[in-house]
């Protein structure tokens, strides 16, 4: 069960959603219009029903074409860029740049000229010792995020556990083995096992807390589900 902290901004917020649909984009959906806020959720015809019921407006688009939803963005406030490929590995370096890169890019590019003021980035922990070509791509992104000129945060999981996303619990032992020896402990709190619902408590406090300049969340911070201090 997610539990949301209280703080609140005093006026809720207009919050454009790329991905959704997805593992993380469904629940992050929910909670937000929970909270009041409006939301709209960029889709591909047909997928509508994938969607929350009766928690956000289906804006019809394709999220690797820019052209096909940017005059759509405005009115609101903050955008959300949640879309990748489902269950990353190192075999999907092509998907990476098909996918991952050209939304990423489109989405920051779009956002930028529609005057978004927030811009909430859903990136990778780095640096790490595999999935270089997954890792590149995110890093592409944030720099082109960074220079972009809006307000950003930034969020650096490594794996989000729930529902389906659950075998690296078994490598539990060896996180905290890894935590204890001191040439490996900076490593293993970076690149930490998070939860589906810190990860959607953090995501809600970033929509309602916005960045000024750009912010950084990574694991140990994600784990609070708050991006306040």
């Amino acid at each position: 069960m997610v539990v949301l902290n209280a703080y609140s901004t005093q006026m809720p917020a207009s919050v454009f959603i790329t991905g959704g649909t997805g593992y993380i984009g469904r629940l992050l959906i929910r909670h937000l219009s929970e909270r009041g806020h409006h939301v709209r959720a960029l889709v591909r015809p047909g997928s509508e029903h994938k969607l929350p019921t009766n928690c956000c407006e289906p804006v019809l688009g394709n999220a690797l074409d820019l052209t096909s939803y940017a005059t759509h963005i405005r009115p609101a406030d903050t955008f959300v860029q949640l879309v990748g490929v489902s269950q990353p590995s190192p075999a999907k370096t092509a998907e990476f740049q098909a996918i991952d890169r050209v939304a990423g890019l489109g989405a920051i590019d779009a956002a930028r000229q529609a005057g978004v003021q927030h811009f909430i980035y859903l990136s990778v922990a780095q640096p790490a010792p595999m999935m270089k070509s997954y890792i590149a791509v995110r890093a592409e992104c944030e720099a082109a995020l960074r220079t972009s000129g809006m307000n950003a945060t930034i969020v650096r999981p490594w794996y989000v556990l729930g529902p389906g996303h659950r075998w690296p619990y078994v490598l539990l032992p060896m996180y905290w083995l890894c935590k204890r020896i001191p040439s490996t402990r900076d490593g293993a709190r970076r690149l930490g096992l998070v939860t589906l619902d810190q990860m959607i408590s953090l995501l809600v406090s970033a929509v309602e807390n916005p960045s000024v300049g750009a912010r950084f969340v990574e694991v140990p911070q994600i784990r609070t589900g708050s991006v306040l201090p």
